[in-house]
C-alpha cells in the first residue's frame, strides 16, 4: 500500500481526500495545523490518518515526508520550496496546483536525475486550462493546422439561483486571495502587439463575452498571458489573452475600491471604537461630512451610481464596529467580503472555464473557430464545484503516478499528452466535461 502525504485542510481539499480514501491500494495522510480540519476530512476512514503540522517545523515536515511515497502540497506557495528541498532529498513525488516559481523549475535536473516527477499547476486554473487547452493545440496540429490566437477566460461564481448579492459574487476560496488578485498587472499580446496593464488600471481594462448557457459576463486580465505563447508552444500565435471571468458590475466597483484606496497592505492601529464609515472616511481628500456626496465626488461618480449602491450594501459606510485588532485596509475589506458573501447552506457555485482557439490549415481557405467551454457546478450540501475542479486533477494526477501510468521526470506543468491525457479522461468519468464547438470562418 502506498502513502500519500496531504499537506493542507483547507476549503478545496476534501474532494481530494475522498477521491485518494477510495482507491483500495492507497493510505492518505493529511497535516495541517489544525488537526481536526484533518480529521473531518478523514472521517474515521481505515486507510486515512490526521496528524498536526507547522510547516514551518522542518524536523516535523521531514519526518511526515519520509513516510510517503508522494506528497501533495496545499500549503500556500511560499512554503513550496521547503517541502520541494526535503522531497527532493528523501526522493518522493510532489504534487501541487501552484504556479511555478524560479525556485521549483530550478530544481528540474536534479528531480529528472533521482526518476522523481514534481507536477505542478494541475489544478483548475492553473491545471484543467492547461490540460483542455493542449488537447485542442495538439489536436489541430495533428490535422496539419496551427493556432493564430487564442483567448481562455476562467471563473468561480455564484450559480444562477445563487446570485443574490448586488456584487454577483460569493467566496468559495479564500477572501484575502480574491481581493491580493485585484492588485495584479496584466499583460498579453492581441494581433500582434503586446499590451500592458497597470494594477490600479486592471478593472477598466475589460470587455463583455456571452458563455452558452450562462449569458453575458465581463472579462479582464489574468497576470501576464505572454509566456504561455512559450509553454503552449504557439509560435505562430498573433493573439494570446488569459482573462478571469465576473458578473457584470464587478469590475466597474473594484476600479473605485482600487482608485480609493482600500487594496493597501499596511497594517494600521486606531481602530478601536471605530465604524465602517470612519474607516471609509479616511480615504477622502476633501471630507464635508456626507459620506456618499464625498465618494462620489472623489471617484467621479453620480451620487445614485450602482457602485456607491454596493458600497452601501457593502456597509463600507454603515456604523457597524470595525474589528478592533490592528489590521491593513485590505485585510478589513477582505474580511468585511467574507461576512457579506458567503454561500449560504445548500447554495451551489459555479465553475466557467471557456477557450476561444483561431486555427489555420495551409490547404484549407477558411479558418477554423474552435471554441471548447467548462460549466461545473457545485453539489447542494456537498462539495463546490472550485473544491472539485481545483482538488480532484491533483488526486487523479498522484494516484496515475503512483500506478506508474505516468511516467514523466523533472518539473512538470500538464501539457505533456502522457500527462493530460488520462487525467482529462478520468476527470470526464468523474463529470468534469467540456464541449467543444468547431466553425468555419
Amino acid at each position: 500500500m502506498k502513502t500519500v502525504l496531504v499537506l493542507g485542510a483547507g476549503l478545496v481539499t476534501r474532494p481530494l481526500v475522498r477521491y485518494l480514501l477510495d482507491q483500495p491500494d492507497l493510505r492518505v495522510v493529511v497535516a495541517s495545523r489544525t488537526v481536526s480540519k484533518a480529521e473531518k476530512l478523514i472521517d474515521g476512514h481505515p486507510q486515512g490518518e490526521a496528524k498536526t503540522l507547522l510547516v514551518q517545523e522542518e524536523d516535523h515536515l521531514k519526518d511526515l515526508i519520509s513516510g510517503s511515497d508522494l506528497v501533495i502540497s496545499l500549503v500556500p506557495w511560499t512554503y513550496h520550496p521547503v517541502v520541494a528541498k526535503h522531497c527532493l532529498e528523501l526522493e518522493k513525488h510532489l504534487i501541487t496546483t501552484s504556479y511555478v516559481k524560479e525556485a521549483m523549475q530550478a530544481l528540474d535536473r536534479q528531480v529528472k536525475d533521482k526518476g522523481l516527477l514534481f507536477l505542478n499547476e494541475i489544478g483548475l486554473d492553473p491545471g484543467i486550462d492547461h490540460m483542455s487547452a493542449m488537447k485542442i493545440i495538439h489536436g489541430v496540429e495533428e490535422r496539419g493546422g496551427r493556432i493564430v490566437s487564442f483567448f481562455s477566460y476562467c471563473g468561480g461564481l455564484p450559480a444562477p439561483e445563487a446570485n443574490t448579492n448586488p456584487f454577483g459574487y460569493k467566496f468559495s476560496w479564500s477572501p484575502r486571495g480574491v481581493v491580493l488578485a485585484g492588485k495584479n498587472t496584466g499583460r498579453y499580446l492581441k494581433d500582434g502587439q503586446e499590451i500592458d496593464v497597470r494594477s490600479e488600471d486592471l478593472f477598466a481594462h475589460t470587455w463583455t463575452i456571452e458563455i452558452e448557457g450562462v449569458g453575458e459576463l465581463v472579462a479582464y486580465p489574468n497576470r501576464d498571458s505572454i509566456p504561455y505563447i512559450e509553454t503552449y508552444g504557439l509560435k505562430d500565435a498573433h493573439s494570446m489573452f488569459r482573462g478571469t471571468l465576473r458578473n457584470p458590475g464587478w469590475c466597474k466597483t473594484w476600479k473605485k475600491i482600487v482608485d480609493l484606496g482600500l487594496l493597501d497592505e499596511e497594517e494600521r492601529t486606531g481602530w478601536q471604537g471605530k465604524t465602517y464609515a470612519d474607516f471609509t472616511a479616511t480615504f477622502l481628500k476633501e471630507p464635508t461630512g456626507s459620506l456618499r456626496s464625498d465618494l462620489a465626488r472623489q471617484l467621479e461618480l453620480p451620487e445614485d451610481s450602482d457602485v456607491l449602491d454596493r458600497f452601501e450594501w457593502l456597509g463600507l459606510l454603515s456604523d457597524d464596529p470595525l474589528p478592533e485588532e490592528t489590521s491593513s485596509p485590505l485585510d478589513i475589506l477582505a474580511g468585511r467580503l467574507l461576512e457579506k458573501m458567503p454561500y449560504e447552506e445548500g447554495e451551489r457555485d459555479m465553475i466557467i472555464l471557456h477557450h476561444e482557439f483561431i486555427a489555420e490549415y495551409p490547404d484549407l481557405p477558411a479558418r477554423e473557430k474552435i471554441t471548447s467551454t467548462l460549466v461545473d457546478f457545485g453539489i447542494p450540501n456537498g462539495d463546490s464545484a472550485m473544491s472539485r475542479t481545483v482538488s480532484l486533477p491533483a488526486a487523479v494526477a498522484a494516484k496515475m503516478v503512483l500506478h506508474g501510468e505516468i511516467k514523466a521526470t523533472g518539473v512538470h506543468i500538464p501539457v505533456l499528452p502522457e500527462i493530460y491525457e488520462p487525467v482529462l479522461k478520468e476527470l470526464g468519468e468523474l463529470g468534469i466535461t467540456f464541449k467543444e464547438r468547431t466553425t468555419k470562418l
